[in-house]
């Protein structure tokens, strides 16, 4: 375990997961075990610089953001094979990603849901197309700008990212019920009220 959920601390989704959310999802799926319910494994943030391969300071600020959001350390992404039409060499650094699990992951996902999703400009849900057949969702986000822990006037530049949430699911309709319950607002569907 680690040192936050042993004092007590339990993240708002997380509990709301295992209080509400599970025996829901039990009845609903027609699943016969507890146990088979899908839940959210972990969650990667990948952030591509392609400036990165001219200016260095790009990628230090790419990673000071991306740990910000996290709250997480970011990783240092290398190309892995040249790509000449984009000026790459194997080993040139153009990213970084971070890996979030366990209680930091349902931190991150609350916030996301709750705080960092509405103030996308021009929302009207996130895409219902987005899943990758074995119940993963990859969001596509354009600017950095809308996680609130983000200064205005320390970015130099606006950067986009993928977010990936993965499941046990297997299935995309188990992933997206999962999803809908945590409080995921899809396009063309009332979103469930989270407290």
């Amino acid at each position: 375990m680690s040192p936050r959920e042993t004092n007590g601390y339990e993240p708002r989704l997380k509990g709301l997961y295992e209080r509400e959310v599970r025996a829901r999802l039990k009845d609903e799926l027609g699943v016969s075990s507890i146990m088979q319910v899908p839940r959210v494994q972990k969650i990667t943030l990948n952030m591509g610089v392609g400036e990165a391969k001219t200016e260095a300071k790009a990628l230090d600020n790419a990673i000071e953001e991306l740990t910000t959001i996290a709250g997480q350390r970011a990783q240092l992404r290398r190309a892995r094979k040249s790509i000449a039409g984009f000026k790459i060499r194997a080993g040139m650094p153009i990213g970084t990603r971070v890996t979030l699990r366990g209680a930091r992951m349902y931190e991150f996902l609350d916030r996301f849901i709750t705080i960092a999703v509405p103030r996308m400009r021009d929302f009207r849900g996130l895409s219902p197309d987005s899943f990758d057949g074995r119940g993963n969702y990859t969001i596509g986000i354009k600017e950095q700008m809308i996680f609130p822990e983000i200064d205005y006037d320390k970015v130099e530049k606006i950067h986009g990212m993928d977010i990936t949430v993965v499941t046990s699911a297997g299935r995309d309709d188990t992933a997206r019920a999962l999803l809908r319950e945590l409080g995921m607002p899809f396009r063309g569907e009332a979103p469930v009220a989270v407290n």
